[in-house]
């Protein structure tokens, strides 16, 4: 074989690569969890008439975001059925005392947990399966949704995970493969928030409760048989784990309010720890310019910049290179982008930090009406997209000086956050999942 002829088929496989890659959003926050796109084409206006190129009504009520793969949206959904007379949540116990969330509900009802597969060129649907069909273990906070979790997938099967109602895997045309269980979650009646992760053969999951019950857990991802479990000395979370290459390994790292820690994620083996974000942990942790930066919003506001590899020599608070206490919301997770990092309020406030020094590039950057904000921002083509509750989607020059450059309604409110894949925006609002650009 000729010289040139490798050449080319080295040329072909990076192109198909990068194609199956630009076509996929496999599971929370994309590719690598980040919340970025390598798209291109991506379209940044749009109205309810203009733009969208179909809208699916969605069955229940689901806080997941859609992933997709080439031609299938995956999401999964929760629908409420009657009342269960005598049913309801596990008792909590805060500080040695009986806790109930005011605004934890659910428990006393039957639910159905469900898997949807949808066709991303028209949104007919192409299968539907029930995971789960009973009564729940915990409450979910009102605003939230017992299908919180974020479905993953790799193109031949997708995992769908419901917290202490199981884990379920599908084949890409909807025939179940395995379900199993991680044991029960005390999420103080908040509800799981955590989504799984693909990396390796393995499904990873982090499932944080009472403390000495959290863990981290490795499944085998063709059988749904356990691999490993690492034992977490921490409280609920609802974040979901990262996995971020450095110093010729992959870490896993994880946001905790006791403790910020590294895995091996071939072996649960923890690589290093520093203190925790002294906050409920929901955010995931983002990465850029190599490090990792986790936060906070509730009760103190926290992003702190993290030092991760193996450095032997560094002690708990070294590894922390700096630390920012304002700017940040509850639920919504940071981005990395570009070399920059953006925090976004519970209102839409912009923070843009260089990511190196925890510099302030602009603060308090302004959106051009008021909002707030539950799903977390992704970026493409130098914009970012910021979709509030009231379903308008803000799109915001990326770089350090604060610019919006469109404002996008919808109908209808928006607590997911947006898929891009193919060229296109996925957005589920609280009834319908849209497409935004071109359809079938």
């Amino acid at each position: 074989m000729r010289r040139s002829t490798y050449v080319f088929l080295g040329i072909l496989g990076i192109l198909v690569t990068s194609a199956l890659t630009a076509a996929s959003w496999p599971g929370w926050r994309g590719p690598d969890g980040l919340g970025i796109s390598e798209d291109v084409g991506v379209p940044d206006a749009w109205t309810p008439e203009t733009n969208v190129a179909w809208k699916a009504a969605i069955p229940g009520r689901g806080c997941s975001s859609p992933v997709v793969w080439e031609d299938r949206v995956f999401l999964t959904t929760a629908v409420e059925g009657e009342r269960i007379p005598g049913a309801e949540a596990v008792k909590h116990l805060l500080g040695g005392e009986e806790f109930v969330h005011p605004e934890s509900v659910g428990a006393d009802r039957s639910h159905a947990f469900r898997v949807l597969c949808l066709d991303a060129r028209t949104g007919k649907p192409i299968w539907e399966r029930t995971a789960y069909e009973g009564r729940v273990y915990d409450n979910r906070h009102r605003k939230a949704s017992f299908a919180s979790p974020t479905p993953v997938t790799d193109g031949k099967k997708v995992v769908a995970y419901f917290g202490s109602e199981g884990i379920y895997c599908f084949g890409i045309d909807g025939d179940p493969r395995w379900s199993s269980s991680v044991g029960k979650i005390a999420t103080l009646g908040m509800g799981v928030g955590s989504s799984p992760v693909l990396h390796e053969g393995l499904v990873i999951l982090q499932c944080d409760g009472n403390i000495g019950d959290s863990f981290i857990a490795a499944l085998d991802a063709e059988s749904g048989k356990e691999v490993w479990r690492a034992r977490r000395s921490a409280g609920p979370t609802w974040s979901t784990p990262v996995i971020l290459r450095t110093g010729g390994r992959s870490e896993l790292i994880a946001n905790a309010t006791e403790l910020i820690a590294a895995y091996d994620p071939a072996t649960g083996e923890e690589l290093w720890a520093t203190r925790g974000i002294l906050s409920n942990a929901i955010h995931s942790p983002v990465a850029t310019e190599g490090l990792a930066f986790v936060t906070a919003g509730y009760p103190s506001k926290r992003a702190l910049a993290i030092r991760p590899g193996g450095h032997v020599d560094l002690d708990v608070e070294s590894r922390i290179l700096w630390e920012h206490t304002r700017g940040i919301a509850y639920v919504v997770s940071p981005i990395a982008y570009r070399g920059l990092v953006y925090l976004v309020s519970d209102q839409g406030l912009i923070t843009c930090l260089d990511p190196r020094t925890g510099e302030v590039k602009y603060e308090g950057g302004r959106l051009p009406s008021p909002s707030r904000f539950t799903a977390s921002p992704v970026a493409c083509e130098g914009r970012l997209f910021l979709t509030s509750e009231a379903g308008d989607t803000f799109v915001v020059r990326a770089g350090p000086v604060h610019e919006v450059l469109r404002t996008n309604p919808l109908d209808e409110a928006v607590y997911a956050s947006a898929a891009i894949a193919g060229g296109r925006i996925f957005i589920r609002g609280e009834k319908h999942l849209y497409c935004i650009g071109a359809g079938a």
